[in-house]
Formats: structure tokens, sequence, C-alpha cells
């Protein structure tokens, strides 16, 4: 089987699928959709991160793809619905990066707090300004965290850590940690916080969440902070409250339009002001972040096809039956209406065929049922199986 991972994902990954036996190809820049189209001939397994968008015309073209691995946390790059459709498991790695995107944030508030960046850029140009003016500590200070989830949570314990009050707000309910207090509103926190740090998930509902009337409400002074999604921000709006001081100073590491590969030109409104950190989008870049991560979906990529392991995927029911050395397993992907099961285990049982273990799971429109049989049964089985009306993929594993 061959692997196609682009984005320059870790080789850590690469090695894990050659070892399983799969012919790896890497890219090193992202592909736009007719490109990646025209990649995914003979293609069972996918690879991206955020740049390359996994559309449904791309899926289309794919006549071999079982499953697509998201080699970071989010998947609205890839059209999730198209991808349920047609039988292809996606995974993601919504954990290893988390304490990379979170150490970037402690360090930006704490150089924005410091105003690190305009004495740095003072000392480069040959000019000594030894003052504190302000120049803060972050003890004390309020930060208000928007989007309580992997991220934010662990944000919100460091940042206690160092002696910070810290606020959030969450549009699902999520147990605070420590002295974390939940604000009852996204103004709430706003009108409170000295440092306002977003983290909140690719949905669609969130773009275009922060703009002009959300900096209006922030306190004047505060610092600003964006290591989630680009489309979130109006960075128009970001910059006029940067140039007149209502925002003291911003970090953002995501951006609505990004280069697709090294070297590219970077265009963004908040280029070229002092106040601002500006990062390309390596919140999750780090060498422990990348190996982890390249890693874990490698390994989740890997299990699926040998396996029928489902478990932690975003777009199947969650299921693994241990594997038995005297059995076939059959994976069987179907619409989720009653009598399925009932006519999976009636097919077999007209064939004579023993089941030896069996495990069912649904979500949403779908079902997913893993059945180990033994190791002889009739040809045409697996034909039968294929042809009931609501199987939408079938998988026979040795």
């Amino acid at each position: 089987m061959r692997a196609l991972l682009l984005e320059n994902v870790h080789p850590d990954a690469a090695a894990a699928l050659t070892a399983g036996g799969f012919e790896v190809e890497m890219v090193k820049s992202a592909l736009d959709p007719v490109e990646l189209g025209a990649r995914l001939d003979g293609v069972s397994l996918l690879g991206v991160r955020s740049k390359t968008d996994v559309t449904e015309t791309s899926i289309d073209r794919a006549d071999s793809l079982l499953a697509i691995g998201a080699f970071c946390i989010g998947t609205n790059q890839i059209d999730l619905p198209a991808a349920s459709a047609r039988g292809i498991a996606v995974f993601n790695a919504p954990f290893s990066n988390t304490r990379s995107v979170v150490e970037l944030a402690i360090a930006e508030i704490i150089a924005l707090t410091r105003r690190l960046t305009q004495k740095n850029t003072a000392m480069h140009a040959g000019v000594w300004d030894k003052s504190a003016s302000g120049a803060h500590e972050v003890r004390g200070r309020r930060i208000g965290i928007v989007g309580y989830g992997n991220i934010g949570a662990q944000l919100s314990v460091l940042a206690e850590a160092l002696g910070m009050s810290v606020s959030f707000y969450d549009t699902a309910d999520k147990l605070q940690l420590g002295n974390a207090r939940r604000c009852d509103s996204l103004d709430e926190l706003l009108s409170t916080s000295d440092i306002v740090t977003l983290h909140v998930d690719g949905r669609a509902t969130n773009a275009d969440m922060f703009g002009e009337e959300q900096f209006a409400r922030m306190k004047q002074g505060s610092l600003f902070l964006n290591l989630s999604r680009g489309f979130v921000v109006d960075h128009t709006a970001l910059r006029q409250h940067l140039e007149s001081g209502h925002i003291a100073g911003a970090a953002v590491d995501v951006f609505p339009a990004e280069p697709k590969a090294q070297g590219d030109e970077f265009v963004s409104v908040l280029r070229d002001l002092p106040n601002v950190i500006l990062t390309p989008h390596i919140g999750g870049s780090t060498e422990e972040a990348q190996q982890d991560i390249g890693r874990y979906v490698a390994g989740k990529l890997r299990d699926y096809v040998v396996d029928g392991t489902t478990t932690m995927s975003v777009n199947l029911p969650h299921l693994a039956l241990p594997a038995r050395t005297d059995t076939h397993r059959i994976v069987h992907l179907h619409q989720n209406v009653p009598g399925v099961l009932a006519s999976i285990n009636g097919l077999l049982a007209e064939n004579k065929v023993n089941i030896e273990g069996q495990l069912l799971g649904t979500r949403g429109d779908l079902g997913y049922v893993i059945t180990d049989i033994a190791v002889d049964y009739p040809a045409g089985v697996a034909d039968d199986l294929v042809s009931m009306p609501e199987t939408v993929r079938l998988r026979v594993l040795s």
C-alpha cells in the first residue's frame, strides 16, 4: 500500500509507516485541490497538516484511499462528510502539540508585558534604553482565555503557577482548573482581563468571531494573542486598536491567508508594527511536538489499516477489538439504520460462518462493525456483504 505525506510531516511518521509495510512518498509543501487530486491515484493513506485542503473533489479522485491523517489538531481543512460518505477514516493529533502551543503563549505574554520586542529592536539599532516605562511583571495580572479546551486549560495551569489570575470563557460547560474563574459572557472576560488569548477550534461558526466590537470592549492597555485559527480575527480592526494605543501589544501565530511553502512572501496588515509579535504558524512546531504527532497519527493510520481500529477517529465510531491469529477480520462500515447487525449475522449464519468476536459502534449516520470469523469461510460471503444496501465500505483483514 502507498502512503502520501505532505507539508514536511516529521520523518518518524514515514519510518513508522515504512516499518508497517507501506511505500511512503513525502512532499515538503502543501498541494492545492487540483494537484492533490492528481496525486491520489493508488494512494491508501494521506497525511496532511493545516495548509492542504482535502476537498470532496480531491476525495472523489482517490480510488484507493482508506484513511486521512491530519498531523495537527484541526481537521477543518478536510471535508469530513465527504470522507465519511466514502468510508474513509480521519485521524488527528488532539494532544501532542498542546504543551508547545502553551509554552509559546507564555513566552509571548512575558515578552509583550516586559516590552522585550521593542527593547531588542532598539538595541540592534544601537539605542541603549534602560527604562522601566511600560514594562510589567506578569504576576498579579489577569489573563482571559477564550476557549477552555486542551490548550486553554493547560495554559490556565501554567499562568496560575506564574502568579496570574485566570478567567476563561467557553460556550461548552468546562470544569475549571485551580482557581480559574468562569465568565458568563465574552464581554465580561474582555472588560476584566489584562491579557486576552484565543484558543478556539476551527468550526465554521467561529469565523470572524473577534472584530471591532470585541477589541473595543477590551481594557485600555491590554494585550491580545491569537494562536488558534487565522479566520477568527479581523486583523484590520486589530491594527487600528494597536495604532491608537488602546491595545498595547499583540502576538499572532495564525493568519487568514498563509503562504503554502517555505520562502513564500508573507502578506499581512499587521506587518511593521513594533508592538506586535508575528510568528509563522509555529505554535505546535517544536521538534518534540512534531515527533510525537508523527508517531501518534502514523500509528493510528497503521492500526486502522491492519486491525480496523478506529479509536480517536474524528468521523467514525470508536472501536478496537483485540487481534486474533486464527481468524479473518471483517470491518463493515454502513448506514446507521435498524437491523444492519441482524442482517450481517444472518448472512454469516446462512453460510455457516462462526463468529469468534464482534463489536458494533455507531456515530451519527454511520455504523461500524468489527467481526472476527473462522479462517474457513465460503467464497462469496464478502460479495454478499458488499451487496447489502446499507453498506458504505467493507474490508476483509487477514
